[in-house]
């Protein structure tokens, strides 16, 4: 595993939902200059997506290198083909991650922009509207999804940049003699020792030197907590590390609180509330958001550590899929987070353990299968190491 490399004097700002993070992207879009990398899982249909499709045709005309990156099955076949006759029409370079799993079933699911080398953008939305559902575009969600972005300008722009430029390249075929450049150059790279304001690190997953960089650095976080730790995703089905994570925290007296998505798939829900009991009998707090769609990535340890990005709590974001999440250690930061979960967690239902002490045999048993049926599932799909 490739240590994360921390660096210090970069200004991140935190962007809550696409209210936020569009308006933010087009304005980057429309003043590069010379060049654009864009990753995404979706690039929906929709009248958001259209107006950053445009920004990026617009940036391109002027002469500006635009190369966007779509995952296959996120996007889905028909839009991906859609998506490169429009793109090929406007000067846009595109490249479909992963087509047919040629590439097996690893899917591309990082959401990452870098504009000029100046400025990247990173967090868990897609290119899709915030008020209409990801599988089925024809159904208008009750409220904003709730999600989260960041800007970033420093120093930490310049390893975003590289970290996408050489994935721009493996996609495209990179030769070996490129292959092993970018090897020695990761050997090369060390973790700094920064100590200023507005220290932060890109934490990515993938399947050669970063198998379990991003659980790492959320169990690094909960075995240094002393006060609370707040979470949030909407796929939980944590392994079993990151599960003695949560409960050896709470078993010292760290208040955690989970607040987790439901409602958009019934098996994944099902699988999520088989873990609750362990969790709610060692203190664990969980919440249900039900409100609208919670898409959103992050934490929030102890007023200093927090973290957005991609990467769910399930056996795919963890030990199968291509992953990025921003760490940051900052105060500031912290708090502005901490505040957003605070009203997430505040619109969430709370579970309780007597639920689940009283529910019918026939759901115990559900859960039991569906538990069971997801554990086989990653066993065989990640050679056995899900659990670790």
């Amino acid at each position: 595993m490739r240590p994360v490399s921390f660096s210090g004097q970069n200004d991140i700002r935190l962007l809550h939902s696409g209210a936020e993070y569009f308006p933010a992207l087009i304005e980057a879009f429309d003043a590069a200059t010379s060049e654009i990398y864009l990753e995404t899982y979706i690039f929906a249909f929709d009248d958001t997506a259209s107006s950053i499709k445009a920004a990026l045709i617009r940036a391109a005309q002027r002469g500006v290198t635009v190369n966007v990156m779509t995952d296959w099955l996120g996007t889905g076949n028909r839009q991906s083909q859609i998506l490169q006759r429009d793109f090929d029409a406007g000067g846009v370079v595109h490249r479909s991650a992963n087509p047919w799993f040629r590439r097996g079933i690893a899917r591309m699911h990082r959401k990452i922009c870098v504009v000029d080398r100046k400025v990247a953008f990173l967090g868990g939305l897609n290119i899709v509207d915030d008020m209409r559902d990801d599988d089925d575009p024809s159904i208008i969600l009750p409220a904003p999804r709730w999600d989260f972005g960041v800007s970033i300008s420093g120093p930490l722009v310049a390893t975003i940049h590289w970290e996408v430029a050489l994935h721009w390249a493996r996609v495209g075929n990179i030769s070996w003699r490129m292959r092993w450049a970018s090897f020695k150059e990761q050997r090369m790279r060390r973790p700094s020792e920064a100590r200023e304001a507005m220290i932060a690190g890109l934490v990515v997953r993938d399947n050669l030197r970063n198998r379990r960089t991003i659980q790492n650095a959320y169990l690094k976080a909960l075995g240094g907590a002393r006060q609370y730790a707040m979470l949030a995703n909407p796929y939980f089905a944590p392994g079993r590390k990151m599960r003695a994570g949560l409960i050896s925290a709470a078993t010292r007296g760290v208040d955690v609180t989970l607040l987790l998505g439901v409602g958009q798939y019934h098996f994944q829900d099902v699988i999520a509330r088989s873990f609750y009991p362990q969790l709610l009998k060692h203190g664990i707090k969980i919440f249900e958001y039900q409100k609208a769609q919670l898409h959103g990535k992050v934490a929030v340890v102890d007023d200093s550590w927090a973290t957005v990005g991609s990467s769910n709590y399930d056996g795919f974001s963890l030990f199968v899929n291509q992953e990025a999440n921003v760490v940051v250690i900052d105060a500031g930061f912290a708090e502005t987070l901490r505040v957003h979960m605070a009203r997430g967690v505040a619109d969430g239902v709370e579970m309780n353990l007597s639920q689940f002490d009283k529910i019918p045999l026939h759901k115990r048993i559900l859960y039991r299968i569906a538990y069971q049926i997801y554990k086989i599932l990653m066993r065989l799909i990640t050679w056995g190491k899900s659990a670790e």
